[in-house]
């Protein structure tokens, strides 16, 4: 259960009832991030040391710290290729469903962001390059640039276990007819799931509310992220150029960064001002000229994903 109003930035009172008499009074009430609460306790001071000047900035979870360590702006999307694949998305109109989460963004107060959790994530890419490519990422990524940016309209959706987004489980190939088949030459696997896990992550977005506009980078982390060839299909079907950080511990980084902004706020110096000589991610690639078919696959993934819905699927 969410206790907060989102939009209007305060607690639920029905929320709060339905969970514990007096919590309004326990929680306090919300404030932005980069508030400054006060002082350090006493207690730090004398057991661990702390300045006595030490000021405590409001907390935020570690996933939007990870959104300030990455240092999105308005339009960005930062996504994580590890074992779980997970999106952040900065979004100024939030359109909550029952598929991720809508949090308050730590950066700018009156802006939101979005978190999209898919499981079958690496363990399932380097399930397909054991089967189609002898286990080798160089053959991996040489299947991926003897293939089309679209795959001849061969689709697939490659769940080993149990998603998160949607809920569903199995392999599902499609043919460009629309017709569902039970395998695909290896080069077509390989792209087709590489195409299928990156449209769905599209897809799962723009229902939160995300829009793609021209400003927009990808900001890609992880392990699959050194694999040109994979960002190369990213690039392609978000229509976006692709950045990559080395940002190994980007929670860690963007609550020092929110804390510096805490001490500095109320003199009118923004986040961006904090981080301005961070070094700055690398351009990784650009999109393909020409890949407008892997886009127009949108409204098929669409259709497949509207009848999960309600189901899972087999």
């Amino acid at each position: 259960m969410n206790l907060l109003k989102i939009r209007e930035k305060e607690w639920s009172k029905s929320c709060l009832d339905a969970c514990a008499p007096g919590l309004a009074e326990k929680l306090g009430c919300p404030v932005p991030s980069h508030s400054v609460l006060g002082p350090i306790s006493p207690y730090y001071i004398k057991r661990y040391g702390f300045s006595p000047d030490c000021k405590i900035v409001a907390f935020t979870g570690d996933n939007p710290a990870s959104l300030a360590g990455m240092r999105l702006q308005e339009g960005d999307i930062t996504i994580s290729l590890g074992t779980s694949d997970t999106l952040f998305l900065w979004i100024q109109e939030p359109t909550p469903a029952l598929e991720g989460h809508i949090l308050c963004n730590p950066v700018e107060s009156q802006a939101y962001m979005a978190l999209l959790c898919f499981k079958n994530g690496s363990l399932m890419r380097e399930r397909i390059r054991d089967d189609c490519a002898s286990g080798s990422w160089d053959e991996f990524s040489k299947a991926l640039t003897s293939t089309v940016a679209g795959n001849n309209g061969n689709l697939g959706f490659y769940f080993d276990v149990m998603e998160i987004t949607p809920e569903a489980v199995g392999i599902h190939r499609f043919n460009r007819d629309n017709q569902k088949v039970s395998d695909f030459p290896k080069e077509v696997e390989i792209r087709a799931l590489i195409e299928g896990q990156f449209m769905a992550k599209r897809i799962h977005a723009e229902k939160l509310g995300y829009r793609v506009m021209p400003q927009t980078r990808i900001l890609a982390t992880g392990g699959a992220s050194h694999n040109k060839k994979i960002l190369q299909v990213l690039s392609d079907v978000f229509n976006a150029p692709v950045y990559t950080m080395d940002t190994a511990n980007s929670a860690c980084l963007g609550s020092a960064y929110r804390a510096i902004h805490g001490l500095v706020a109320e003199t009118g110096v923004s986040l961006a001002d904090v981080v301005k000589l961070a070094p700055e991610s690398r351009l990784a690639v650009t999109p393909t000229v020409g890949a407008e078919e892997v886009r127009n696959l949108a409204n098929a993934i669409c259709l497949f994903f509207l009848l999960l819905q309600n189901t899972v699927v087999y």
